[in-house]
C-alpha cells in the first residue's frame, strides 16, 4: 500500500504541476505540450526527481491510447464544411508532402551523420509528419482565428498524415530487419491497406457509434466517456485488421461531431478535459523516458536536422504540394511554418526499439531534439506569424449558448449578445436571418420579443435556430465594428450579389477587363480565387475587397476599403 500511495502521489503531483504550468504557459506564448515534456524530463533520472523509467512498451501503449483520444476530439471539432476547401490540399500534404519531407530529411541526415541510407530514411520517416496533438493544441491556444483555408488544411492534414508516416516507418524497418524484403507490389498494397481499411472502418464504425450515442440519453460527462470508449474500440479494431487506427478514430470523431446537428458545447467541454488529460499524461510519460545527459551526443547534428526540416524540407514540400491549389504566398509560408512535430514522431521512434534495431537510441534522441526545437521555435511564434502574414481574422465574440435543438436535424439553438455599434444594432429581428439561421426571439431583461418587426438594441440577447456552420456569421453580425475591424475588412460592407459594374459606377473606378463588370462580387471572387473563404482579398481599380461572411459556399458580405490618399 505504501508503494501504491507513493506512486499515486508522484503521478498526481507531476500531472498537477504540468497542468498548472501548461495553463500558465499559454499566456506567454509557450506551447503547453512543451511544458509537459519538460516537466517529465525534470522528474526523470537526470532531473531533480531522479525517477528511473525506461518502460518503452508501457509508454507506447499509453501514447497510442492518448493519441486516439486526441484525434477523436480533433475530429469531433472539425466541421464537414472545412473539407470544402481543405480536403484536397490536406490530402496531398498528408501523402505526397510527408513522403517528400521524409525523403529530403532522410537524404540530408544520411549525408550529415554518415548513416546507412536505410537508417537515414527511417529517421526521415519518423519525423516526416506533422502531429495532430500539437496542431490542434496550438490552433486552439494561440489566441488567433486562422482563415478557413489555412485552418482546415492544417487540421485535416494533421488528422490524415499518420498512415503515411507509419507506412514509411514500418516499411523501412522491414527493409532493415529483412534484407530479402522487396519494395514492390506488397509495399503498395500495404499503403493502400493502411488508408483504405482505416477510411472504411472509420466511416462505418464511426457512423454506427454516432447512431448508438444519439439513441442513448445520458449526461454530457457520461456521453464523453462513452464516446472515448467507442473511439478506442474503433482504433483497436482497425489496427487489428491492418488499417490505420489513427485515421479511423479521426473519421469516427468527424462523423460523430457532424451527425444530426453535431456536438453541443457541453459535450465539447467534456471532451476537452479528456484531451487535456490524454496529452498531458502522454507528454509527461514521454518526458520520463528521456535521458537528457545522452542528448548531447548527437545534439549538434539533431539541431541542424531540425533547422533543415523547418526551413528547407517542409517549405519545399508544401510549396510543391500546394501549387495546384489557390493559396497565396502568405498562406503557403504559414502552412510551411506550422509543420509542428509532437508525440507522433516520438511514438514512431519507439518502433525501431521494439523491432530490435541497434541504432534505436540515436533515432530516439534525434527525434526528441527535433520535437523540442519544433515546439519551441515554431509553436511559440505561430500566433505572431499568423498576425504578421495576415492569415488570421479578427477575433469573434463567443456565443452565450449553443445547444442541440430538441426537434432533431442539424440545427442548434445559438444565442449572442448584441454589442454596441454592431451591424445587428437597430435592425429588425426578421432582417437577422443569415443563410439557414432563423432568428427566434429577442431577450431584453425579463422581456421576450418574438415579433419579426421588433428592433434590436445593443445589449439584447438574440437567439437563432441555426446550423453550427453559421455561428461565425452570427457572431460577426453581433460584434462591435471597431477601428481594427474596419482596417481589416474595410470602410463599409456590400452584399455578394452586387454587380461589379454597379460598384464601378458608384466610385468611378476603371479596370482593364471589361468582362468583369457583368459579374457579381461573389462570381468575381470565384473567378480570381476559386472557392473563397472569409478573409480572402482582391484589388480592383484601387479598391480592396475582402470577404466578410459566407452563406454556405456563396460570398454573402464583402468589405470595401477605399483608396487612401
Amino acid at each position: 500500500m505504501d508503494a501504491l500511495n507513493l506512486t499515486l502521489l508522484i503521478g498526481a503531483s507531476l500531472l498537477f504541476v504540468g497542468l498548472l504550468l501548461g495553463s500558465l504557459s499559454l499566456r506567454f506564448g509557450v506551447p503547453s505540450l512543451l511544458v509537459f515534456l519538460l516537466v517529465g524530463m525534470a522528474a526523470g533520472e537526470d532531473g531533480i526527481g531522479g525517477i528511473q523509467f525506461d518502460d518503452f512498451e508501457l509508454a507506447y501503449l499509453v501514447s497510442n491510447i492518448a493519441l486516439a483520444i486526441i484525434l477523436l476530439d480533433g475530429g469531433l471539432r472539425t466541421r464537414l464544411s472545412t473539407f470544402r476547401v481543405g480536403l484536397k490540399p490536406a490530402l496531398t500534404l498528408a501523402t505526397l508532402g510527408v513522403a517528400l519531407s521524409a525523403g529530403l530529411v532522410g537524404a540530408f541526415a544520411t549525408w550529415l551523420m554518415d548513416l546507412d541510407w536505410r537508417i537515414g530514411l527511417l529517421l526521415g520517416g519518423i519525423i516526416g509528419s506533422t502531429d495532430a496533438a500539437a496542431v490542434f493544441n496550438l490552433i486552439k491556444g494561440t489566441g488567433v482565428t486562422l482563415n478557413e483555408r489555412v485552418a482546415s488544411t492544417l487540421e485535416v492534414e494533421s488528422g490524415l498524415n499518420d498512415p503515411m508516416a507509419i507506412f514509411i516507418t514500418v516499411l523501412l524497418i522491414e527493409v532493415i530487419t529483412t534484407p530479402a524484403f522487396g519494395l514492390g507490389r506488397e509495399s503498395l498494397l500495404a499503403l493502400v491497406q493502411q488508408f483504405g481499411v482505416g477510411a472504411l472502418l472509420g466511416a462505418g464504425l464511426g457512423t454506427l457509434l454516432a447512431e448508438l450515442l444519439l439513441r442513448v440519453r445520458s449526461k454530457e460527462g457520461l456521453h464523453a466517456l462513452l464516446l472515448c470508449a467507442g473511439g478506442a474500440c474503433v482504433f483497436a479494431v482497425t489496427n487489428t485488421l491492418g488499417g490505420s487506427g489513427f485515421l479511423a478514430v479521426y473519421l469516427a470523431g468527424l462523423i460523430a461531431g457532424n451527425r444530426r446537428g453535431g456536438a453541443g458545447d457541453d459535450l465539447l467541454q467534456s471532451m476537452d478535459s479528456m484531451a487535456w488529460l490524454a496529452q498531458s499524461g502522454m507528454f509527461l510519460l514521454l518526458g520520463l523516458l528521456v535521458t537528457p545527459s545522452t542528448l548531447g551526443v548527437h545534439g549538434q547534428e539533431a539541431i541542424i536536422i531540425a533547422l533543415f526540416l523547418m526551413f528547407i524540407a517542409r517549405p519545399l514540400a508544401v510549396w510543391l504540394c500546394l501549387l495546384p491549389f489557390h493559396f497565396d504566398w502568405r498562406e503557403k509560408l504559414f502552412v510551411s511554418w506550422t509543420g509542428l512535430r509532437g508525440a507522433v514522431p516520438i511514438v514512431l521512434a519507439m518502433f525501431p526499439l521494439l523491432a530490435g534495431i541497434s541504432e534505436t537510441r540515436l533515432l530516439f534522441d534525434v527525434t526528441l531534439i527535433v520535437v523540442l526545437a519544433s515546439l519551441l521555435l515554431q509553436g511559440s511564434t505561430m500566433g505572431l506569424l499568423a498576425r504578421t502574414l495576415r492569415v488570421s481574422l479578427p477575433l469573434l465574440p463567443k456565443p452565450l449558448q449553443v445547444s442541440a435543438w430538441q426537434g432533431g436535424g442539424h440545427l442548434h439553438l445559438v444565442q449572442f449578445v448584441v454589442e454596441p455599434g454592431a451591424r445587428a444594432d437597430g435592425k429588425t429581428l426578421a432582417s437577422l436571418a443569415v443563410g439557414e439561421a432563423r432568428p427566434l426571439l429577442i431577450l431584453r431583461g425579463e422581456e421576450q420579443l418574438q415579433d419579426s418587426a421588433s428592433l434590436v438594441n445593443a445589449g439584447d440577447h438574440v437567439a437563432w435556430l441555426a446550423p453550427l456552420d453559421e455561428e461565425p456569421s452570427l457572431a460577426a453580425l453581433c460584434q462591435t465594428v471597431t477601428p481594427s475591424i474596419k482596417r481589416f475588412y474595410g470602410d463599409f460592407t456590400m452584399r455578394g450579389d452586387v454587380h461589379v459594374a454597379d460598384l464601378a459606377s458608384a466610385y468611378g473606378i476603371q479596370f482593364d477587363d471589361n468582362g468583369i463588370g457583368r459579374l457579381t462580387l461573389d462570381a468575381l471572387f470565384r473567378r480570381r480565387i476559386g472557392q473563397p473563404v472569409v478573409g480572402d482579398a482582391l484589388r480592383i481599380g484601387g479598391l480592396r475587397l475582402r470577404v466578410r461572411s459566407m452563406d454556405g459556399e456563396r460570398v454573402d458580405q464583402v468589405g470595401i476599403r477605399l483608396p487612401r490618399d
